[in-house]
């Protein structure tokens, strides 16, 4: 574990924000309608880990492209880690923490643009008397309900290019955590077709962490984008949009039963607002659905196995 106590927290700060801003700012140009903004501070109380700090949710809903959309940063305190946060590290257990990031989650309206999410992150555990002990985590995926073989080459090709200033392994590394971490067990599936997840990082020193948190939350919005602008004036029907809504239920479920972020948020005694911003604003489930075979909702469960997008397309 490479550690530093050079730890630069109002850079990442400062980059957070402006990032924050810069998505949002691209998000619109795309959609015409402007994000609100909702400044929070947190004071802190015994029954929420004594959580301080606070945040600048922006949100934007009912849009003409999103349907709702959050991009959301926080800087937050707590006397003691959850055991979300423990447990593959037992031993900062009791330690209080620092957490600061920016977390995003895009549902458009269109069927035949893909929902999209995104976080980059860091965590500092601090104990009098010693020095602090940081790790960065974050990564972006896409999840398609109607997918198109160029948006998913483009948007792997966009996470390489994230990730090859850093060294040719670690595109593969972070590409099948992120097949391994979205992956619904009980439905053996993944949630779409990846990006790039990374956590615990911090082999390298701070100030190289910090650049790879800085090109993975820059190439977000490259990746993304372009795939929105393309498939947002498509046309489609009731058939479509019903297939959206059952398909995002498995991103609810994802959600509630196996992310790290909520269980972090919830246990901590999170903004609740902010930690569900993620939950898609309609939603559907059907007994025992099976889209009819050859057609284009059947499609897209061939998606949702791991491969090797940049090879295979």
């Amino acid at each position: 574990m490479s550690q530093s106590v050079e730890v630069n927290i109002e850079a990442v700060k400062t980059y957070l924000l402006s990032l924050q801003d810069d998505i949002c700012q691209q998000l619109t140009a795309e959609d015409g309608k402007e994000f609100i903004v909702d400044a929070w501070e947190r004071a802190g109380s015994e029954g929420a880990m004594g959580l301080t700090g606070g945040g600048r949710s922006r949100v934007l809903e009912d849009g003409n492209i999103i349907e709702k959309g959050g991009v959301n940063f926080s800087h937050v305190r707590g006397k003691t880690l959850p055991a979300s946060a423990t447990a593959h590290r037992p031993e900062l257990a009791g330690r209080s923490f620092q957490a600061l990031g920016v977390s995003l989650v895009i549902h458009p309206r269109n069927p035949y643009v893909p929902t999209s999410h995104a976080n980059v992150r860091l965590f500092i555990a601090e104990k009098e008397g010693e020095a602090p002990v940081w790790w960065f985590g974050g990564g972006f995926d896409l999840t398609p309900y109607y997918p198109f073989d160029e948006d998913v080459k483009h948007w792997h090709q966009i996470s390489k290019q994230a990730c090859d200033p850093f060294g040719e392994e670690v595109y593969p590394k972070y590409k099948q955590w992120c097949d391994e971490y979205f992956y619904l067990k009980h439905r053996n599936e993944t949630r779409g077709v990846g990006g790039l997840f990374y956590d615990d990082l911090n082999q390298w020193d701070f100030d190289t962490c910090f650049a790879f948190m800085r090109s993975v939350g820059d190439h977000f919005i490259q990746a993304y984008r372009p795939i929105v602008a393309k498939r947002k004036n498509t046309a489609y029907s009731e058939r479509e949009r019903d297939f959206q809504l059952y398909r995002r239920g498995r991103y609810a479920e994802f959600n509630l039963v196996f992310d790290r972020g909520t269980l972090f948020g919830l246990q901590t005694g999170g903004r609740t607002e902010s930690i569900l911003m993620s939950m898609p604003p309609l939603a559907s489930w059907k007994y025992n659905y099976q889209p009819e075979a050859g057609t284009a909702e059947a499609k897209l469960y061939d998606y949702l196995t791991p491969r090797d997008w940049l090879k295979t397309l």
